[in-house]
């Protein structure tokens, strides 16, 4: 597909991240002003709530944007959805007869502060990348031995806390924990001293459930997608993971980017999943591609000092896509619900330069990786975390926007600690 010409100039840029082609959701606000929905087109946000109000913008079941969450939306169904793009398109591609009138409601991106897009139900952080896994697991066990028996099976996954995740440009405290050396007898409580980064997808689900839902039906399901940090505390969960898996480790915040791209701007970038290396059972087969093409780097900022991009992989390298994920969430009879967030799993490639994470980057703290004025094996206080990514389209570009968190240090100890 070719880039689709908007009247807003900026959006017509090749390396932009916020085309006439993507039409990402967000929640923002300008100073005095309640967040709203709105949507990225070029250096603007179009405010969609006072579309709505000025009636240039009118959905089945409205008001539908008079809230500070796309959720009403994304319960409205994808016929909804793909209404609401098309009228979008309509009034900012190159030569709209409502122009001026739209023109009226758009506000710079600078002057936007932006917030969490959608109100998260639940959500659930699954294990699926294959060389995340592979590498994973050689470090603590072997590589013969590196998957779990199930791991080729079905995505593994975990239920995490909806009430951690926060929005990018949020601070995220170093958390205090359990842990315990393999040379001491006992587990000590402090603030961890391995926290990490894990570059991630997440997919939105805008549909619920209830009982089973095929691969296809699934991939009908997801709303949009995200970029992810699923923040981790690796001593704390070496200490706890056994034999019921991550918990406090991954409960000290989940970063998202503010951005909701939709499935339909990802449509053209459809890749397919791996080859596998044993079939796998006929409910969890994909009836198509079921992967995107998405580019994605991270970078590390020390306080005070310059941006090193540390790793660059590709959404492609997954084992399970996000349709797999939801299918087989709901093969127990999970009901699922609009608002539910997914995250993909680490996102990591074949070679150390494509690794998803510190754990894998420093290969468990062994091999210190070089950064801009010094070494990091994990994160220290103050670094800077951003995560990009973006599907490249002829002439332009799918983007995201960031996925930042500065890491900050922990509390102070609490009472009793030293006990």
């Amino acid at each position: 597909m070719a880039l689709l010409r908007s009247w807003v100039e900026s959006a017509n840029a090749p390396e932009g991240s916020f085309p006439l082609n993507n039409l990402p959701y967000g929640v923002f606000s300008r100073p005095g002003e309640e967040p709203r929905c709105g949507v990225a087109i070029g250096d603007f946000v179009l405010d969609l709530a006072a579309c709505e109000d000025a009636g240039l913008v009118d959905l089945p079941g409205a008001p539908l944007l008079d809230v500070p969450f796309w959720n009403e939306v994304m319960e409205a169904g994808p016929e909804v959805w793909a209404q609401l793009r098309a009228r979008l398109t309509a009034l900012l591609a190159e030569g709209a007869a409502e122009r001026d009138e739209v023109a009226r409601h758009l506000v710079p991106l600078a002057e936007a502060e932006m917030h969490l897009p959608f109100l998260v139900a639940e959500y659930t952080d699954f294990y699926a990348g294959k060389h995340h896994a592979f590498n994973v697991g050689s470090m603590f066990r072997d590589p013969a031995n590196a998957l779990p028996p199930n791991w080729l099976h079905i995505p593994i996954g975990y239920n995490g806390r909806a009430s951690s995740i926060v929005v990018s440009g949020e601070d995220v405290r170093r958390p205090w924990g359990q842990l315990k050396s393999p040379e001491h007898q006992m587990p000590i409580f402090a603030p961890s001293r391995r926290f990490d980064f894990e570059l991630e997808m997440g997919a939105v689900v805008g549909t619920p459930s209830e009982g089973m839902v095929s691969v296809a039906e699934a991939d009908r399901m997801i709303f949009g997608y995200v970029l992810l940090n699923d923040w981790s505390a690796r001593d704390i969960q070496a200490w706890e993971y056994q034999p019921l898996g991550p918990f406090q480790a991954k409960a000290t915040a989940t970063t998202i980017s503010p951005w909701i791209v939709t499935a339909a701007a990802l449509e053209p970038f459809r890749v397919s999943t791996p080859e596998r290396e044993v079939p796998l059972l006929p409910h969890l087969q994909e009836p198509g591609p079921m992967l995107y093409d998405i580019q994605l780097e991270v970078g590390l900022t020390p306080k005070g000092g310059t941006e090193t991009i540390i790793s660059r992989t590709n959404y492609r390298e997954m084992y399970y896509s996000a349709a797999q994920q939801l299918c087989h969430h709901t093969t127990s009879g999970c009901p699922m619900s609009a608002g539910d967030l997914l995250g993909s799993g680490t996102i990591s490639g074949p070679q150390r330069e494509n690794r998803g994470s510190m754990l894998e980057l420093s290969w468990g703290g062994k091999e210190p990786m070089e950064i801009a004025g010094g070494t990091r094996s994990f994160l220290e206080d103050g670094d800077l975390l951003v995560m990009r990514g973006f599907a490249q389209g002829a002439g332009y570009r799918i983007g995201f926007g960031d996925c930042a968190g500065r890491v900050i240090p922990a509390h102070a100890a609490p009472a009793g600690a030293g006990r």
